[in-house]
């Protein structure tokens, strides 16, 4: 059941997903809810990474009177991202120790956290844990874990407050630009949100810059954290940075978060590696997984399309490092890059190889949707349908029919069911003569079907994220039942309720991953559909 706050951010962030950027005085208006109570949902949504606040430089420039104009953005993929935590954790667990993990849950749990905060934290833990002999956790041990965390780009300094973007100008204006509506606001959206995270994004030079080992950095924090109310947990936000680096600058109070597009990088890195993996080989594998590994911290966006540049000795030695590429010569590995369409180009006096890494994401796509036709259509239906997606053009259903070894027949009407659920396109070609006739023509478009797809997962996301919320509840209100109304043991029913549970949360994870081949991992056109909105309500 949705809590009375929890009610308040959905109207907030609804209107906000639904509308686009709005001032405080208009979601007031939209949501019919006081202006505090939206000034505390705004808050909340901030520290947790949801929403962004910005605002527009005034004509006269910003020294002509306080800025009266900020608007809030909602960040839809961040809200997206909110079911993925598991995920982030598990890489966690792989690549780090258990100090690094706890710290990061701690981000993930409350969004935004100081250095001062984090220790309080990992010091609560302890003193929890002292029954089962736990160390406690120093300021140093923390320290330590943050540096190896923002070194490998996890963990990110937060962004500004309030960036304020330069006045909007006639090029920002929508009304020259043709074409519809809707497809002028989600572009002109899609841009203004990129606009303000870089305008919001710190220098690369401190946004994974240093703290200093100085015992005394979190005494040196400003009193702001001192009150009762600010501790790990409050729901709060902050406008500027918590920890003094260096001695001769001003104290300041510096905010982490967990970086999401690291995270991501890495999902999408080891979708491409099992890919190939079942596609190809074990040896393709290990030495895509080399390549991506080496190369992961020179990659200057997460859908970058073709790996770095490495040269052929460089890759072997990375093969080398792994256990399973000890195996390996230099011809195996050669032969695993012909494997995966690398051809040689010169780099000086070496030979360099790079991976087309979205032609990779492309053939995952293909066996994604091939999959969902096999389970819902059948074995005709997929026969046919790999047919045209593979060709790439239109092609008459008698010919389909041939080429497939379907009975002619049958291939009409299946034809027919995939077009009518908008997983094929057709055209009627009419042939003039003594007799007129009519032949049905079919292609897959796959701009149109990736979308369609990509509403079809959004659904089926929201259906079973709300099953797993009302499963959660039915435990609740197990638990809360009188002895003497309980049908079966307490024990025997608690059981049978998280085996439910947990099955729908391990099918919603699954989904997840065919989700975010077709939103995350390459550039996504995506509007903003109902069941996409709604799922980001459940998170």
């Amino acid at each position: 059941m949705v809590t009375e706050y929890g009610i308040k951010f959905t109207k907030v962030c609804e209107n906000l997903l639904r509308r686009g950027p709005l001032t405080l005085q208009l979601i007031v208006r939209y949501t019919e809810l006081t202006p505090q109570q939206v000034k505390n949902s705004l808050l909340i949504l901030i520290q947790h990474n949801c929403v962004q606040a910005f605002s527009y430089e005034q004509d006269g420039g910003l020294e002509d009177g306080p800025k009266s104009n900020t608007q809030y953005m909602a960040l839809f993929n961040n809200i997206l991202h909110r079911m993925r935590f598991s995920k982030f954790l598990e890489i966690m667990s792989r690549e780090f120790d258990d100090k690094c993990k706890e710290l990061l849950e701690g981000l993930l749990q409350h969004g935004r956290l100081t250095l001062k905060q984090m220790v309080e934290r990992a010091k609560d833990l302890a003193e929890r844990a002292k029954s089962r002999k736990k160390e406690g956790i120093c300021e140093n041990l923390v320290q330590e874990s943050l540096v190896k965390l923002f070194t490998a780009r996890y963990v990110e300094r937060c962004p500004a407050s309030e960036p304020v973007l330069a006045a909007r100008n006639k090029e920002d204006t929508p009304a020259k630009k043709r074409g519809p509506k809707s497809a002028r606001t989600a572009e002109e959206s899609q841009t203004l949100e990129q606009r303000v995270l870089a305008a919001a994004a710190p220098m690369e030079a401190q946004r994974f810059s240093a703290i200093t080992n100085n015992e005394s950095a979190v005494g040196r924090e400003t009193s702001m954290d001192d009150s009762p109310g600010m501790r790990v947990g409050a729901k709060r936000k902050y406008d500027a940075s918590e920890l003094h680096i260096e001695p001769a600058a001003e104290e300041e109070v510096i905010l982490w978060r967990a970086n999401f597009e690291e995270f991501i990088r890495c999902l999408r890195h080891k979708a491409c590696i099992e890919n190939v993996r079942e596609r190809l080989d074990d040896g393709a594998a290990t030495v895509l997984r080399a390549m991506l590994e080496a190369t992961r911290s020179l990659e200057n966006k997460v859908k970058t399309e073709k790996s770095v540049p490495l040269s052929l000795n460089n890759i072997f030695e990375e093969v080398m490092k792994s256990e399973e590429g000890r195996g390996m010569t230099l011809d195996l590995v050669r032969a695993s890059l012909v494997q995966l369409g690398c051809s040689p180009s010169a780099r000086g006096t070496d030979e360099s190889y790079k991976i087309d890494l979205k032609k990779i994401i492309e053939l995952a796509q293909n066996d994604e949707v091939e999959s969902i036709v096999l389970k819902r259509y059948g074995r005709d239906a997929y026969r046919m349908f790999r047919l045209l997606s593979k060709n790439g053009r239109l092609v008459e259903t008698d010919k389909i029919a041939n080429t497939t070894f379907v009975e002619k027949k049958d291939a009409p009407k299946i034809l027919y069911k995939l077009w009518k659920d908008e997983y094929l396109h057709m055209e009627k070609l009419v042939v003039a003569g003594a007799r007129q006739s009519q032949f049905l023509l079919w292609k897959v478009n796959k701009p149109c079907l990736w979308k369609h797809v990509l509403d079809e997962m959004f659904h089926a996301a929201l259906n079973l994220s709300q099953r797993v919320a009302y499963e959660r509840e039915k435990e609740k209100e197990f638990l809360n039942l009188p002895v003497d109304k309980q049908v079966m043991s307490q024990e025997e029913r608690l059981n049978r309720l998280k085996s439910v549970r947990i099955v729908l949360e391990s099918s919603l994870l699954k989904l997840d991953d065919a989700l975010m081949l077709f939103h995350d991992f390459e550039e996504s056109s995506l509007l903003k559909l109902d069941d996409a909105i709604m799922l980001s309500h459940d998170l």
